[in-house]
């Protein structure tokens, strides 16, 4: 679509636009259309921004003020008019130009064999040319588009008929709102594609839904197809949908025109698509003369399924040539000259035996299901949380179900559903718990959570989870004392809570069993050393609702002392750097609470580290002094804790999201979001993690 000659020339138009305007409203208007379509294309079809957010948001900002000045210049087709007006009430059914079929499934190299060997006596031909592609897992749509325009954009439905949702469509930024078709001869085109969600994408709205007690999203199809229909443009707008398209079902040409020379095979097409500016495969498809090349590069490609960024089921293998295609032409279910490799599933069916209530560390009460056990993608399930009472309603789950059970990539194990159709009557309902299972105290619910919890501080279960987090390598770090030893000691009566680990009658522990003179040592040793803790992970131990390694860093910052914290207020929390009102609000009422006061006074008399004699300050004697750190995906060297460990000590500062004030962005394996917003920020370094070790001298 764009040429380096065309990207340097548009890079260099959008850094004059944001500071000047040109001779005339129109020419102002129509280049800053082009500029920002040139970043939108940058950015979610080449994976590879160029504008900072604050430029892209100044010539979004500007385009719209002239288009408000100058409204008989605004077309259908600015990046402005992505935005629905309102809402609708339902969605019209429209048909579709060609039917969209299903794909036949083949799930082992017998099955290609086949599927080869009857494509080329169809054909009669002895060698036949495939393509082979993902096979995204998403919401299928169809697109329109008429004199370069989209005109219509549609859900599946059911093959022949499906929903006008074209007013969502427009908020995908992948999908171009039009594109320079009329130069290639194309009057109307139907492309077909997949709506998709990328899979930090998902993770991270399915962590947000279950930090709120909402039960998560099942899958990123099922995520992608409900987005699609939501009523509510505005809120799909904010779901950051994705789109990659992968067929031409239908062209016409404008009279004279001829046929565009790349629409003579399947894998032109979608290179021609590419270059036009439309998200396709084209980097990820493959061609091949053989079918055991084919089988081959199936295997291979299920291997590294997980490195996609969205998520795939498989692989599609089609006939290149689309003369081909179209004299083997089509069952009424599916093109013969199409067929769809399976991976192996990541679902599968269960019995539910029964139901435990769990007791968290906070309180929170989690019914897990205890299911026959069923091997899922590699893993052997045999408990599946249930989050909570609103998800067992919803789901109508109930004891003695057959339950559908799915585990994508390495996502937990979840119940999709029960399968009501083999009900034999004799299920149970599964009853919530009116008291705390572990110490029968009534259990509240907060208004606006969806989780029942047990509130009583001296509730045995939740004491020892508390203790566990406090000795926790990245709290304390107070070795030997694992969760076996916490949970042995307080039933022995020799731990009661967390300030009695500095009061453990070591007498009495070198009597039980397994505990000789130097792992007694080296228990108290490290127990004696955890009192000289920073007051970060001092913070981080107690537990506190929310509150995570970044944010307890955070907080030990910004006092002297942690009882200054006995008298802040949730404004002043606020105001310190990524404490937003939820968190704010759980610390002041975690510091309210008379018994943990009293747990905090113990620890200072027991000469735990209760001080930040550095508050406010960053170390400027080190060779990172000054710099902010940020660490996204999987380090293969250490855990992220020690890579920030090593910023600090070296007088750098480790921040808790992608901004303007990060300078470093250290990238491990799978990095995600944060490694695409500081691209698109622009100002950001970005390390590899050995360039990392290199920078730090390690």
């Amino acid at each position: 679509m764009y040429t380096p000659q065309d990207e340097k020339r548009l890079y260099e138009q959008a850094k004059y636009l944001l500071q000047h305007d040109l001779k005339s409203a129109e020419d102002t208007i129509a280049q800053l259309r082009e500029v920002i379509n040139y970043a939108d294309w940058q950015y979610y079809v080449q994976n590879d921004p160029t504008l900072s957010d604050s430029e892209y948001d100044g010539l979004y900002k500007k385009l719209k003020q002239e288009e408000e000045k100058y409204p008989e210049l605004v077309t259908a087709d600015s990046p402005t008019q992505r935005v629905a007006q309102g809402l609708s009430e339902r969605f019209p059914t429209v048909s579709h130009l060609v039917p969209m079929l299903s794909l036949d499934n083949t799930y082992n190299a017998e099955d290609l064999t086949d599927w080869d060997r009857r494509c080329r006596d169809f054909a009669g031909v002895e060698e036949i040319e495939y393509c082979v592609e993902p096979k995204y897992d998403g919401a299928s749509i169809s697109l329109i588009y008429e004199n370069g325009a989209l005109a219509r954009g549609a859900t599946r439905g059911d093959g022949v008929m499906g929903e006008d949702v074209t007013a969502n469509i427009r908020q995908i930024k992948a999908i171009p709102l039009s594109a320079s078709l009329v130069k290639q001869g194309i009057q109307q085109i139907e492309i077909r594609g997949e709506i998709v969600i990328h899979k930090n994408v998902f993770e991270a709205y399915n962590k947000q839904r279950v930090s709120e007690g909402l039960s998560p999203l099942a899958n990123p199809r099922n995520a992608a197809s409900g987005t699609l229909r939501i009523l509510d443009s505005a809120e799909v707008r904010k779901r950051g949908l994705n789109a990659i398209l992968y067929h031409i079902s239908d062209y016409t040409l404008m009279e004279g025109a001829q046929r565009p020379e790349q629409l003579s095979t399947h894998y032109g097409s979608l290179q021609w698509l590419y270059d036009l500016g439309f998200p396709t495969p084209a980097k990820e498809m493959k061609v091949f003369k053989h079918i055991d090349d084919v089988i081959k590069y199936c295997h291979e490609f299920e291997g590294h399924r997980d490195e996609l960024p969205f998520e795939v089921d498989g692989l599609v293998i089609k006939v290149n040539d689309f003369a081909l295609q179209d004299m083997m032409g089509m069952t009424s279910h599916h093109p013969r000259w199409a067929v769809a490799f399976k991976f192996k599933a990541r679902q599968a069916t269960s019995r539910l035996l029964k139901v435990e209530f769990q007791v968290g560390r906070t309180g929170s009460i989690t019914p897990v299901a205890k299911i026959e056990p069923v091997p899922i993608g590699g893993v052997t399930v045999t408990s599946v949380s249930l989050f909570n009472e609103d998800v067992v309603r919803e789901k109508d789950v109930r004891i003695g179900d057959t339950v559908l059970v799915e585990r994508a990539g390495d996502v937990i194990p979840y119940i999709v559903k029960p399968l009501t159709e083999l009900r034999t009557g004799d299920e149970v309902e599964i009853k919530f718990p009116t008291h705390c299972p572990a110490c029968n105290s009534e259990l509240e619910k907060q208004q606006d959570e969806a989780a029942w919890r047990c509130i009583n501080i001296n509730c045995p279960v939740q004491v020892v989870e508390r203790m566990i987090h406090f000795a926790s390598k990245d709290a304390m770090d107070i070795r030997s004392l694992g969760s076996a030893n916490v949970q042995k000691f307080y039933e022995l009566g020799l731990l009661p809570d967390i300030p009695g680990i500095y009061h453990i009658d070591w007498d009495k522990v070198k009597q039980l069993g397994g505990f000789g003179e130097k792992s007694v040592t080296n228990l108290q040793q490290a127990i004696e050393q955890s009192k000289k803790q920073p007051l970060y992970r001092v913070i981080y131990g107690l537990g506190i609702r929310h509150v995570g390694e970044t944010t307890a860093k955070t907080l030990a910052s910004a006092v002297s002392h942690i009882s200054e914290f006995y008298d802040w207020n949730i404004e002043k929390l606020s105001m310190l750097q990524d404490i937003g009102p939820k968190v704010a609000t759980s610390v002041i009422d975690f510091f309210a609470r008379k018994e943990n006061r009293r747990i905090i006074d113990m620890l200072g008399a027991a000469g735990v580290n209760l001080a930040n004699e550095n508050k406010g300050q960053m170390k400027t004697d080190g060779a990172l002094a000054g710099k902010t750190f940020l660490f996204t995906g999987t380090l293969s060297h250490f855990k992220r804790s020690d890579a920030e460990a090593i910023v600090e000590e070296k007088g750098g500062a480790i921040l808790g999201g992608v901004s303007s004030k990060l300078n470093y962005l250290v990238t491990g394996e799978d990095a995600g979001s944060k490694l695409e917003k500081a691209k698109k920020l622009g100002t950001v370094a970005i390390l590899t993690e050995q360039e990392f070790l290199e920078l730090v001298g390690e």
